[in-house]
Formats: structure tokens, sequence, C-alpha cells
């Protein structure tokens, strides 16, 4: 009879796992089997692998003829290894002590191998989590600033109301009473000025002439030069109208002795 090593289909839709089986040749897939002596489920990275190694030597040795898939599952597992060293010992190449340390050595380097790709596989899956909560950071980072900006432009919105009512109000008297000093101190001194000439207008009839000088260089004073130095030229003009009052006290004198005559 021959037999055959092959896997047999279990699992569900999508998600398949097998079985090593030792079964007759001539059996359908799923039928009867001689013997399980393992499992194989591909779903996982490296594959997950279960398998009864001495039984499976023992298969191989007495003719079985493994699949393609399950001679692959039992060349990474070491049985055709071990079979190829068998094979020199009963040739008398070298005895089982140094079969069985080259086995040894073999199996080191296999799981050596098989530890790295495990380790290559935990470190991109950590980098990949890593990326996938950067990338959710940027997201929530995304989201709070446009938050944030959000309530800044709300903010914005409603501040600028009272801020414009207020500005107007503070300002405008600072204005006024700067202003109004300013005026005060322009006014006082023209009204000193013009009141003094033209009192004494009416009591002398030369003095027109020199009161017409006078107030020019008086409003050029006030418009040009300090309410102080203004005041002062205010004080002389008095003692320039007076000149001409001393001179006509003679005259009037005289005219009253030839009245007397």
């Amino acid at each position: 009879m021959a037999t055959k090593l092959r896997l047999q289909r279990r699992g569900r839709k999508n998600y398949p796992f097998y079985q090593i089986i030792v079964a007759d040749s001539r059996a359908p897939r799923d039928g009867k089997y001689i013997e399980r002596i393992g499992s194989y489920n591909p779903n996982t990275h490296p594959a997950t692998i279960t398998l009864d190694f001495d039984r499976a030597l023992y298969w191989l040795q007495t003719g079985a003829q493994p699949t393609d898939t399950v001679r692959n599952i039992l060349s990474d597992e070491g049985v055709l290894m071990k079979k190829h060293l068998l094979g020199g010992v009963a040739k008398g190449a070298f005895d089982e002590a140094e079969a069985e340390k080259r086995f040894e050595t073999w199996k080191a380097q296999k799981l050596l191998a098989l530890r790295s790709i495990k380790s290559e596989d935990d470190e991109k899956r950590r980098a990949d989590e890593k990326a996938r909560l950067e990338a959710e950071k940027e997201v929530y980072k995304a989201k709070a600033e446009a938050l944030a900006q959000k309530r800044a432009e709300e903010e914005a919105a409603n501040a600028p109301e009272p801020v414009a009512e207020e500005a107007p109000e503070v300002e405008a008297p600072e204005v006024e009473e700067a202003a109004e000093p300013v005026a005060e101190e322009v006014s006082e001194p023209v009204t000193e000025e013009t009141s003094e000439p033209v009192a004494e207008a009416p009591a002398k009839e030369e003095t027109p002439a020199v009161e017409e000088k006078v107030e020019p260089a008086a409003e050029e004073a006030s418009a040009e030069e300090t309410p102080a130095a203004v005041e002062e030229k205010a004080e002389e003009a008095p003692a320039i109208e007076e000149k001409p009052a001393e001179e006509e006290k003679p005259v009037s004198e005289e005219t009253k002795d030839e009245s007397a005559e």
C-alpha cells in the first residue's frame, strides 16, 4: 500500500489551518487517514508548526512520500536532515555521535535564524504601532489647533465691540483739556492790551496816531512772543503816550495868558 504524507484542511472560510497526516494515496483529501503526526497554521508569521519528529522520521524511512508542502515543512523542522545523517551512518561515513553533533549544530543555526525573523517582526510591529500613535497625535493636534483657532475667532468677534466704544471716550477729554489752557493763555494777554488803549483814546486828541502804531505792534507780539514779553510791551506803551501830553501843557498855558490879556 502506497502511503503519503499530506495536509488535511480544517478551520473556517478565509482562515484555514491544516493537519499533517499519513494516508493512503488513493484516499480523498478529507477522507480517512492512517495517522496524524502534526499541524500547520499559515495564518501566523512565521507559520506555526507542530510535528511529531520521531513518527515523521519513521514514516519517511518506511517509504512514505510527502507532498511538496509537507516536504518543505519537514525540511524546516530538520526531519530530512536527520534522515540524511542517518544514511551517512549506515554507509559508514561517520558514527552516530558525529551525526548527532552535526544535527545539533544545524538545529542551533535554524533556531537562531528563526529568532532573528521573530525579532524583526517584533521591531516592525513596534514601528507600526509607533507610527500609528504619531499619526493619531498629529490628528489630535490638528483638531486642537482648529478648535483653538475657532475659539480665538469667536473671542475676537466679541471683543472689539466694547473696546471701540471706550476708546473715543477716553481720548476726547484729554485733547479738550490740553486745548483749553492754550486758548486761555492766548486770549488773556490780547484782551488786556486792547482794553488799555481804548480807555485812553477819548482823553487825548493827538494819541490816535500813536495808538495805531502801538496796536499793530501789540498784535504781532501776541502772535509771535510769549505772554511775558507781551506784558512788558504793554507796560511800555503808556510811557510813549504820555510824552505828547507833557508837550501840550505849556501850549495850553500860553493860550490862557493870551486870552486873559
